[in-house]
Protein backbone atom coordinates (compact mmCIF):
# COMPACT_ATOMS: atom_id res chain seq x y z
CA UNK A 1 0.00 0.00 0.00
CA UNK A 2 1.50 3.29 -1.24
CA UNK A 3 0.64 6.71 1.28
CA UNK A 4 1.92 10.02 0.36
CA UNK A 5 3.99 12.30 2.60
CA UNK A 6 1.34 14.02 3.70
CA UNK A 7 -0.04 11.18 5.69
CA UNK A 8 2.72 11.76 8.07
CA UNK A 9 2.67 15.48 7.85
CA UNK A 10 -1.24 15.32 8.72
CA UNK A 11 -0.44 12.98 11.54
CA UNK A 12 2.35 14.94 13.22
CA UNK A 13 -0.47 18.10 13.08
CA UNK A 14 -2.95 15.85 14.74
CA UNK A 15 -0.58 15.40 17.99
CA UNK A 16 0.16 19.45 17.57
CA UNK A 17 -3.61 19.69 18.15
CA UNK A 18 -4.31 16.33 20.36
CA UNK A 19 -1.91 18.66 23.04
CA UNK A 20 -4.65 21.46 23.75
CA UNK A 21 -7.79 18.50 23.57
CA UNK A 22 -7.83 18.85 27.68
CA UNK A 23 -8.01 22.39 27.63
CA UNK A 24 -10.67 22.74 24.12
CA UNK A 25 -13.66 24.38 24.59
CA UNK A 26 -17.25 23.58 22.73
CA UNK A 27 -15.56 24.89 19.16
CA UNK A 28 -12.67 22.29 20.46
CA UNK A 29 -14.83 19.54 21.09
CA UNK A 30 -17.22 19.96 18.43
CA UNK A 31 -14.48 19.84 15.29
CA UNK A 32 -12.24 16.95 17.06
CA UNK A 33 -15.19 14.62 18.59
CA UNK A 34 -14.61 10.97 19.32
CA UNK A 35 -16.02 9.83 15.57
CA UNK A 36 -14.14 6.48 16.09
CA UNK A 37 -14.06 3.39 16.30
CA UNK A 38 -14.60 3.88 12.21
CA UNK A 39 -15.96 0.80 10.58
CA UNK A 40 -16.68 1.51 7.15
CA UNK A 41 -16.15 -1.57 6.03
CA UNK A 42 -16.70 -1.97 1.94
CA UNK A 43 -18.87 1.63 2.54
CA UNK A 44 -17.52 5.10 1.33
CA UNK A 45 -17.80 8.70 2.16
CA UNK A 46 -17.04 11.30 -0.25
CA UNK A 47 -16.68 15.14 -0.16
CA UNK A 48 -16.13 17.55 -3.58
CA UNK A 49 -13.29 18.98 -3.13
CA UNK A 50 -12.64 23.28 -4.33
CA UNK A 51 -9.48 24.59 -3.97
CA UNK A 52 -8.53 28.26 -5.87
CA UNK A 53 -5.81 30.52 -4.89
CA UNK A 54 -3.08 32.94 -6.79
CA UNK A 55 -1.64 31.13 -9.97
CA UNK A 56 1.33 30.13 -8.43
CA UNK A 57 3.87 27.57 -10.28
CA UNK A 58 3.40 24.52 -8.19
CA UNK A 59 0.05 25.72 -6.42
CA UNK A 60 -2.88 23.42 -7.56
CA UNK A 61 -4.84 26.64 -7.90
CA UNK A 62 -8.01 26.50 -10.12
CA UNK A 63 -8.48 22.72 -8.73
CA UNK A 64 -11.79 20.53 -8.39
CA UNK A 65 -12.54 16.87 -7.17
CA UNK A 66 -12.93 14.65 -4.56
CA UNK A 67 -11.65 13.54 -1.59
CA UNK A 68 -12.61 9.91 -0.84
CA UNK A 69 -12.44 7.92 2.69
CA UNK A 70 -12.04 4.35 2.59
CA UNK A 71 -10.88 1.02 5.36
CA UNK A 72 -8.48 -0.85 3.62
CA UNK A 73 -6.00 -3.60 5.15
CA UNK A 74 -2.53 -2.65 6.52
CA UNK A 75 -0.27 -5.50 4.47
CA UNK A 76 1.74 -5.53 7.80
CA UNK A 77 -0.50 -6.80 9.81
CA UNK A 78 -3.84 -7.01 8.05
CA UNK A 79 -5.65 -4.59 10.65
CA UNK A 80 -8.06 -2.56 8.99
CA UNK A 81 -7.01 1.22 8.95
CA UNK A 82 -7.96 4.28 7.10
CA UNK A 83 -7.10 6.02 3.81
CA UNK A 84 -8.23 9.31 1.74
CA UNK A 85 -7.92 9.02 -2.13
CA UNK A 86 -7.57 12.86 -3.42
CA UNK A 87 -8.28 13.01 -7.18
CA UNK A 88 -8.84 15.80 -8.64
CA UNK A 89 -7.93 18.06 -12.40
CA UNK A 90 -4.48 18.79 -11.26
CA UNK A 91 -3.48 15.64 -9.46
CA UNK A 92 -3.89 12.37 -7.65
CA UNK A 93 -3.09 10.64 -4.65
CA UNK A 94 -3.18 8.22 -1.39
CA UNK A 95 -2.80 10.03 1.88
CA UNK A 96 -2.27 7.46 5.07
CA UNK A 97 -2.54 5.52 7.17
CA UNK A 98 -4.94 6.48 9.47
CA UNK A 99 -6.11 4.33 13.05
CA UNK A 100 -9.55 3.48 12.56
CA UNK A 101 -10.19 4.29 16.29
CA UNK A 102 -8.16 7.87 16.06
CA UNK A 103 -9.27 10.79 15.08
CA UNK A 104 -11.31 12.37 12.16
CA UNK A 105 -8.75 11.86 8.97
CA UNK A 106 -10.56 14.40 7.16
CA UNK A 107 -10.30 17.18 9.45
CA UNK A 108 -6.88 16.25 9.56
CA UNK A 109 -6.28 16.71 6.33
CA UNK A 110 -8.25 19.97 5.53
CA UNK A 111 -5.80 21.90 8.47
CA UNK A 112 -2.62 20.23 7.44
CA UNK A 113 -3.44 21.59 3.80
CA UNK A 114 -4.09 24.70 5.13
CA UNK A 115 -1.42 25.32 6.64
CA UNK A 116 0.48 23.89 4.25
CA UNK A 117 -0.75 26.31 1.70
CA UNK A 118 -0.54 29.25 3.54
CA UNK A 119 3.05 28.68 4.14
CA UNK A 120 3.64 27.88 0.39
CA UNK A 121 2.14 31.12 -0.95
CA UNK A 122 3.61 33.63 1.65
CA UNK A 123 6.67 32.15 2.57
CA UNK A 124 5.66 31.62 6.02
CA UNK A 125 6.67 28.88 8.93
CA UNK A 126 4.33 25.89 8.66
CA UNK A 127 4.87 24.96 12.49
CA UNK A 128 3.97 28.79 13.19
CA UNK A 129 0.57 28.71 11.34
CA UNK A 130 0.01 25.26 12.67
CA UNK A 131 0.00 26.40 16.26
CA UNK A 132 -1.75 29.68 15.55
CA UNK A 133 -4.85 27.12 13.76
CA UNK A 134 -4.51 24.89 17.55
CA UNK A 135 -4.78 27.96 19.38
CA UNK A 136 -8.06 29.40 17.56
CA UNK A 137 -9.55 25.77 17.34
CA UNK A 138 -9.02 25.48 21.37
CA UNK A 139 -9.12 29.01 22.32
CA UNK A 140 -10.98 31.03 20.09
CA UNK A 141 -13.19 29.82 18.13
CA UNK A 142 -16.57 30.88 17.94
CA UNK A 143 -19.89 28.60 17.75
CA UNK A 144 -22.80 29.82 15.93
CA UNK A 145 -26.44 28.35 15.24
CA UNK A 146 -28.40 26.15 17.36
CA UNK A 147 -28.59 22.54 18.21
CA UNK A 148 -28.13 20.35 15.14
CA UNK A 149 -27.19 23.31 13.16
CA UNK A 150 -24.24 24.67 15.02
CA UNK A 151 -20.84 26.22 12.75
CA UNK A 152 -18.02 26.56 14.44
CA UNK A 153 -15.86 29.91 12.70
CA UNK A 154 -12.23 30.31 13.47
CA UNK A 155 -10.31 33.43 12.39
CA UNK A 156 -6.76 32.13 13.34
CA UNK A 157 -4.76 35.63 12.07
CA UNK A 158 -6.53 38.66 12.43
CA UNK A 159 -5.10 39.61 15.75
CA UNK A 160 -1.81 37.94 15.13
CA UNK A 161 0.96 40.62 15.71
CA UNK A 162 2.59 39.31 12.56
CA UNK A 163 -1.19 39.66 10.41
CA UNK A 164 1.17 42.40 8.11
CA UNK A 165 3.19 40.19 6.54
CA UNK A 166 0.66 37.45 5.61
CA UNK A 167 -0.14 39.00 2.14
CA UNK A 168 -4.39 38.61 2.90
CA UNK A 169 -3.89 35.36 5.40
CA UNK A 170 -4.94 37.96 8.02
CA UNK A 171 -8.36 37.57 6.49
CA UNK A 172 -8.89 33.63 6.53
CA UNK A 173 -11.74 32.57 8.02
CA UNK A 174 -12.16 28.80 8.77
CA UNK A 175 -15.85 27.04 8.80
CA UNK A 176 -17.05 23.90 10.08
CA UNK A 177 -20.94 23.13 9.05
CA UNK A 178 -21.36 20.87 12.07
CA UNK A 179 -24.55 17.84 11.48
CA UNK A 180 -26.96 16.93 13.83
CA UNK A 181 -24.86 14.51 15.64
CA UNK A 182 -21.34 15.08 16.31
CA UNK A 183 -20.02 12.56 15.79
CA UNK A 184 -20.85 11.71 12.19
CA UNK A 185 -18.23 13.05 10.02
CA UNK A 186 -18.54 16.56 9.55
CA UNK A 187 -20.47 17.77 6.39
CA UNK A 188 -18.63 21.24 5.27
CA UNK A 189 -15.81 22.33 6.04
CA UNK A 190 -14.02 25.56 4.30
CA UNK A 191 -10.91 27.82 4.79
CA UNK A 192 -11.28 31.21 2.95
CA UNK A 193 -9.73 34.88 3.11
CA UNK A 194 -12.02 37.81 2.78
CA UNK A 195 -9.03 39.71 1.16
CA UNK A 196 -6.90 38.70 -2.20
CA UNK A 197 -3.79 36.54 -1.68
CA UNK A 198 -0.68 38.99 -3.37
CA UNK A 199 2.55 36.10 -3.74
CA UNK A 200 5.94 38.30 -2.30
CA UNK A 201 7.83 38.43 -5.75
CA UNK A 202 11.95 37.98 -5.03
CA UNK A 203 13.64 41.60 -4.96
CA UNK A 204 14.76 42.85 -7.02
CA UNK A 205 12.27 40.31 -9.36
CA UNK A 206 13.86 38.00 -12.14
CA UNK A 207 14.26 40.27 -15.92
CA UNK A 208 11.13 39.30 -17.84
CA UNK A 209 9.06 37.32 -14.85
CA UNK A 210 5.72 39.30 -14.45
CA UNK A 211 3.85 40.02 -10.96
CA UNK A 212 1.64 36.96 -9.86
CA UNK A 213 -1.99 38.62 -9.93
CA UNK A 214 -3.40 38.62 -6.38
CA UNK A 215 -6.47 35.85 -6.01
CA UNK A 216 -8.69 35.15 -3.12
CA UNK A 217 -7.88 31.75 -1.47
CA UNK A 218 -10.78 28.82 -0.79
CA UNK A 219 -10.19 25.38 -0.15
CA UNK A 220 -13.26 23.84 0.88
CA UNK A 221 -14.63 20.06 1.22
CA UNK A 222 -18.49 19.23 1.12
CA UNK A 223 -19.56 15.89 2.04
CA UNK A 224 -22.01 14.32 -0.76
Amino acid sequence: MRYSWIGAAALVLAGVLATGAARAGEAGDLVFADRGPWALGDRTLVWSMTHDGPAVPGFAAQDRGSLTLSQALDPSDGKPVLQLDQKSTQRSRRIGPFPTSGGDPVVTFFLESTARDMAALTGGSPDYIRNRIKDAVFRGGEVTGAEGAREVVLRPFADDPNRARMQGFETLEIRFRMGADPRQPIPEMVARTAAPVAVPMPQPAPPGVAPIAPAPYVHALALQ
